[in-house]
């Protein structure tokens, strides 16, 4: 991918003023994986980044595999002793901290740690000579290459297991998305998402040039895309929502954009048609999950027609890529189900995770003895093969593109001396697609103020796991076993 000379003197990263070509991409890479080596590090190591998005990143994530060892970034929006748990939790043997987070360097005091600048430079450069760009002896197609973090149903998130193979899988999409060495594509969601550090991949892969945004600031990423002429995008709707509404993004020159993918949720008729009445440009809606590698679905722009005799399609996540294999189930007995049936949907493919680090009850929960992926999410496939998503078989909610798992922040609230019981639900919003509602019950002979409760969390979670509203009911409806019935509260949240 990267050693190939044809590209060598050809841009890879454009990354706030600095660009980097394939050649030197190569080299640094290598370099990375020699330094990492000096360390003593080796096959399964893992090295944890902390970070906006920056070149060094991938540095790191080209170099590791030169000898076996993992790239592990962490979501820079989790609290500094989330942080601190999942870096234990990696076994980190490196932790590469971005210069915005050079203070959390003495809260990891116990583990080797670098912050990208006169440091990390230095100790980068330090050896003599690059590593080839090759695995080292004795690695297999599935050894993971990645370990990404999504968020778990018991608390501490889970490290998703990526190899060679999955991303091997992943990058076909690049010739879906009309992505090639004539591409600038950006590179704007998280690089501790798939939708960041995998799309990054699928530009590098395809040898187009990467335009690596570190902050999302509507007018500004505009001014990015215009100035760098982007071609290729993928951002999630809530995002898309920021651009539109930008005084004069319509009135830009958009005419280099080949086209834009978004997922992580659905987007509004309304919505899409202010984006394609912004941009212009062709639309792809993709679904997939951190466990999938990202995209396993794609609706064709040719479906995004909100005013057209198959609008309905909008609904729609699309149909699955030819080399995924995606079935929907009744979620009891594992039957499959016909056009139009409501079941639960499952993913066999290349891309489907080897399963999550150091989980094996988890790994096998989601992994049938057939390896399909167990979503968790319900849906139906119709006569066509297009999937429609009805509702989550889990009960997670999706923010602004983030995950948040409501066992999380259930189990923080509980904490509070006044809350006898709490159940944490996803309601709709315009901008972020769902936030985060806490339903609860007082302690008796306890007032609680749901703005003083408001005040207390706030510290203790993630700002985008953060409750926005909190209503204080007198119980929870649960079914004959106890279980809370989060249907029940969702339903009454919904418009209409």
């Amino acid at each position: 991918m990267l050693a190939d000379p044809e590209r060598a003197g050809l841009v890879a990263i454009a990354d706030g003023g600095r660009e980097t070509t394939y050649g030197e991409l190569d080299r640094r890479a290598g370099l990375a994986g020699a330094a990492l080596q000096a360390l003593g590090l080796g096959p399964g190591d893992r090295v944890v980044w902390i970070g906006k998005n920056r070149t060094e990143f991938f540095e790191l994530l080209l170099g590791a595999p030169r000898i076996g060892a993992v790239s592990a970034p962490l979501n820079t929006r989790l609290t500094e002793s989330e942080l601190r748990a999942l870096v234990d939790d990696a076994g980190a043997g490196l932790v590469v901290l971005g210069p915005d987070f050079a203070g959390l360097r003495e809260q990891l005091s116990p583990w080797r740690v670098l912050v990208v600048g006169e440091d990390y430079e230095a100790w980068r450069d330090a050896p003599a000579e690059p590593l080839p760009p090759s695995a080292p002896p004795g690695s297999t197609f599935d050894d993971p290459v990645l370990q990404l973090y999504t968020s778990g149903t018991t608390g501490l998130p889970k490290g998703v297991l990526l190899a060679h193979r999955q991303f091997s899988a992943l990058l076909r999409a690049a010739g879906h998305w009309s992505i090639d060495t004539s591409s600038s594509a950006l590179v704007a969601m998280p690089l501790f998402h798939i939708g960041g550090a995998g799309f990054g991949l699928v530009c590098l892969a395809a040898g187009a040039r990467m335009v690596l945004v570190a902050d999302i600031v509507p007018a500004t990423l505009l001014d990015t895309m215009s100035t760098e002429r982007v071609t290729n995008a993928f951002l999630v709707p809530a995002v898309l929502q920021m651009l539109v509404a930008v005084p004069g993004a319509a009135e830009r020159d958009w005419s280099a954009l080949r086209s834009i993918a978004y997922g992580a949720s659905p987007i509004t008729a309304g919505a899409l048609r202010a984006v394609v009445e912004t941009f212009r440009a062709p639309l792809f809606q993709v679904y997939g999950a951190t466990e999938t590698t990202g995209s396993i679905t794609q609706l064709d722009p040719d479906d995004h027609d909100p005013e057209g005799p198959r609008a309905h399609l909008m609904r729609s996540a699309g149909r699955p890529y030819p080399w995924v294999d995606l079935v929907v189930v009744d979620p009891e007995t594992g039957a499959e189900l016909g056009p139009g049936e409501v079941g639960e949907v499952r993913i066999g493919s290349d891309q489907v995770t080897q399963g999550y680090w150091r989980r094996p009850e988890e790994t096998a929960a989601a992994l049938g003895p057939d390896g399909r992926f167990r979503t968790g999410d319900a849906g139906f496939l119709d006569e066509e093969g297009f999937l429609f998503l009805t509702d989550r078989i889990k009960d997670m909610i999706i923010t602004g593109g983030e995950n948040v798992y409501p066992i999380e922040v259930e189990s923080v609230l509980s904490e509070h001396p006044d809350v006898a019981d709490v159940a944490v639900i996803g309601v709709p919003d315009e901008r972020w697609g769902e936030t985060v509602k806490a339903v609860v019950v007082a302690r008796e002979g306890a007032t609680i103020d749901p703005e003083a409760l408001l005040d207390w969390v706030r510290p203790l979670v993630a700002g985008f796991k953060r409750p926005r509203s909190v209503e204080i009911v007198a119980a929870l409806p649960r079914n004959p076993s106890g279980k809370i019935l989060k249907r029940e509260l969702r339903a009454a949240h919904r418009p209409g």
